[in-house]
């Protein structure tokens, strides 16, 4: 397909369906990489080029940049079918493919300087709020290392996490996300990790560089809904909480995962008898169970997910406002989806006996991403479940990236 053909394909809004069917379609390729985005350390630039041409980065994408607007349920569905081929591609996506989201809801002038020249141009981040912040004529200086940027490697701007010191004594901090291009930070390759090895989630230096205020968005802007950006992106999906967005982004991938790491499961029980007991897996009882324990409860989670998403579109929809009570339960379930997917393969991968200790297992690659997945800080369910558990006894609910 030509340059301008294919620009075009980019902004003809596909159906739901198409999508979602595209991503299943790259699962066997996906499959087949994976060895090589270990072992390269991030995801292969033919896998990022196709899914910029599939237009899965444009599902979150603001209506006026060629994006689509769709439901975010399409986004979450197109991230699990990607999940099943490679968990770090699937990781990847859902957290770049998340940044269009929130460039959506910062100022206008920071769209049009990340997107006017090239709409295609990818967004990595890391939220850690580690950087040095000082404020200056028109903006801010920054500096900092940060960790984990997935996906940088492939990316032309970064989103920074820092605090900005109050500006008076006892006032409270302004936390704030930083938009930064390229030329203004150095990536640091000290990706080298267990599992999610395939994220090239890189640490990024800042030295003294200088932000504009408008490329920066605050946290309570997310929080209340009221974000600079909605007053030109006025679709629906701009009115949602920005935390319930992200933290999705870093917890679906782990269902998909699952799901893919059942089938793999299968594969091995249907083949597999033990050379000690001369008794064939699938006809074992307890690898039976596990099985459907492992399907039931992949089901709930992604049952869980549409019912949250469905209706929290149906209460914006409706002129309504999400209740902070109902965004701490679902920001819970979001936070233990990842450690309950690692439980499930766990009992999988035991029933495998031998097989499953190989590194070449099909099942265990994805049992180590989904073991990493749980150390990402929005994958903790005590930092939610606490607030959440006091919540229920009456006492005031003081969680914000909610």
């Amino acid at each position: 397909m030509g340059a301008s053909a294919s620009k075009i394909a980019r902004h003809v809004t596909p159906d739901a369906a198409t999508l979602i069917a595209r991503a299943r379609a790259m699962i066997p390729a996906l499959k087949a990489r994976a060895a090589q985005a270990e072992a390269d350390r991030k995801v292969p630039a033919e896998t990022i080029a196709e899914m910029k041409e599939a237009g899965f980065f444009n599902v979150l994408k603001p209506r006026r940049w060629g994006g689509y607007e769709m439901d975010p349920q399409v986004f979450y569905e197109v991230q699990m079918a990607l999940a099943e081929g490679c968990m770090s591609t699937a990781w990847v996506y859902g957290v770049v493919g998340v940044h269009p989201f929130e460039l959506g809801l910062f100022p206008l002038k920071a769209q049009e300087d990340v997107w006017s020249k090239d709409d295609t141009v990818l967004m990595s981040s890391s939220y850690q709020p580690v950087g040095k912040v000082e404020r200056v004529d028109g903006g801010f200086r920054l500096s900092g290392q940060w960790g984990f940027s997935s996906g940088s490697d492939h990316c032309q701007w970064v989103l920074l996490g820092s605090m900005i010191p109050p500006t008076e004594p006892g006032g409270p901090p302004d936390m704030r996300t930083f938009l930064l291009p390229r030329s203004d930070y150095k990536i640091i390759d000290n990706w080298h990790t267990f599992g999610l090895k395939g994220t090239g989630s890189q640490g990024i230096l800042v030295e003294n560089a200088f932000v504009p205020e408008h490329r920066t968005h605050k946290a309570i802007d997310g929080f209340l809904c009221k974000n600079p950006g909605q007053e030109v992106n006025d679709g629906d999906i701009f009115k949602l909480p920005w935390a319930q967005v992200f933290v999705r982004a870093v917890s679906t991938a782990s269902i998909g995962a699952a799901q893919g790491a059942l089938a793999a499961y299968l594969d091995i029980a249907a083949k597999r008898v033990s050379t000690n007991t001369g008794k064939a897996t699938k006809a074992d009882p307890f690898a039976q169970m596990a099985a459907a324990k492992a399907q039931v409860e992949i089901n709930e989670m992604r049952t869980t997910l549409t019912h949250n998403f469905a209706a929290m579109m149906a209460t914006i929809r409706s002129g309504g406002t999400i209740s902070l009570h109902d965004r701490l339960m679902y920001r819970f379930q979001s936070s233990a989806v990842s450690s309950r997917c690692a439980e499930i393969i766990d009992q999988l991968v035991v029933l495998l006996g031998g097989r499953a200790i190989y590194l070449d297992s099909p099942i265990i690659r994805t049992w180590l991403d989904l073991n990493a997945a749980r150390a990402h800080v929005a994958n903790t369910p005590s930092l939610v479940g606490v607030p959440l558990g006091a919540s229920y006894m009456g006492e005031e609910i003081r969680e914000f990236f909610i």
